[in-house]
């Protein structure tokens, strides 16, 4: 059976190994890429477009306005029907206020 010190010397070798062959695969990789970049006359923008509803744009609907559906008749406050429902329509039939 195998000692626990003797693993260990295993997994650093195997350790080096697999540094060694993510270095030179991703040598091949970068290689490869930057032929394909040459030859097709390809700019950072062709390979990496502006993504779509990241940091500095605003989603579509974030802060978009929602129709009122219900009115309480006495205050005139409102209520969309998302989220908590206000004092004044809970436990209330809903119909009676709707808009």
């Amino acid at each position: 059976m195998t000692s626990y010190k003797e693993l260990l010397k295993q997994r650093e070798a195997l350790e080096a190994q697999i540094n060694d062959a993510r270095q030179r695969e991703t040598a091949d990789a970068v290689s490869q890429v930057r032929r394909i970049v040459e030859e097709y006359g390809l700019t950072a923008q062709d390979v990496f477009p502006p993504a779509r509803g990241r940091v500095g744009r605003a989603s579509a609907s974030r802060g978009s306005k929602v129709a009122v559906k219900y009115r309480d008749p006495a205050t005139g406050a409102t209520w969309t029907g998302r989220g908590k429902a206000p004092k004044w329509i809970q436990g209330e039939d809903r119909s009676k206020y709707a808009i």
